[in-house]
């Protein structure tokens, strides 16, 4: 079960942000798209709880698309994002399976390929960490991204099969940092994988998408996070 701190801090959400556009059918998902559809490499999005609607999801978004990547944020909540003031938590998550969301990724990889693209990243926060895994498992991408994952097990990680970067929160009990350190332990056992696994000080779960304007502190950290995801990708899908 994810930790109550995965549904802390909601954004308030805005389906006309972004620069990008809404399509309604991405490989048979609703999806905001940004960047060039003749790049040749691509990155998908993977929301938290809150949905693809998140003004800094979408924010988020539109800088990766500025560096060249075609950029796609699937709507795998279908529509019922986590609701601080109706959902019940114990209810919400059986119902949003990130397995499920794993399975319906498939076709928009597929999707994505169809335009051409060789290469292919994604990066999940919290909730969406856990479909970025499921997709490094099986070489459906080629770079995967984990910030503030929930959800995770030590045996996931044990079946990663491309290079992943793993940015953790410092204060998080939905993967706290005991759990991280197990997660490099795992990895630099495996000699194969290229991984890096960052703790991000004095940030707490939700950091590097879930903060304010208004906080300068949490917005450099979530520019610092940004940052390295990027470099991730870049290292990967160019």
């Amino acid at each position: 079960m994810a930790s109550s701190h995965c549904f802390e801090n909601p954004p308030a959400l805005n389906p006309s942000c972004g620069v990008g556009d809404v399509v309604d059918d991405f490989g048979g998902q609703k999806a905001y798209v940004a960047g060039s559809a003749g790049s040749k490499a691509a990155v998908v999005l993977i929301s938290d709880a809150f949905g693809f609607e998140a003004p800094n999801l979408r924010k988020i978004a539109d800088k990766v698309a500025s560096s060249g990547y075609f950029v796609v944020v699937p709507d795998f909540l279908h529509g019922d994002p986590y609701d601080m003031n109706a959902s019940n938590p114990t209810l919400w998550l059986p119902a949003h399976d990130p397995k499920k969301a794993f399975e319906e990724a498939k076709p928009v990889i597929a999707a994505i390929k169809e335009k051409g693209v060789s290469k292919i990243g994604a990066a999940g926060y919290c909730w969406g960490a856990k479909v970025a895994v499921e997709l490094a498992k099986v070489h459906e991408i080629q770079a995967a991204v984990l910030l503030h994952p929930s959800l995770l097990t030590v045996d996931d990680i044990k079946e990663v099969k491309c290079p992943i970067s793993i940015l953790g929160a410092e204060i998080d009990r939905s993967t706290p940092p005991e759990l991280l350190k197990q997660f490099e332990q795992i990895l630099s056992a495996n000699s194969g994988i290229d991984h890096i696994v960052k703790i991000f000080p004095g940030v707490a779960h939700g950091w590097a998408v879930r903060y304010s304007d208004d906080d300068a502190a949490a917005v450099t950290s979530a520019e610092e996070a940004l940052k390295d995801m990027s470099h991730w990708f870049h290292k990967y899908l160019n």
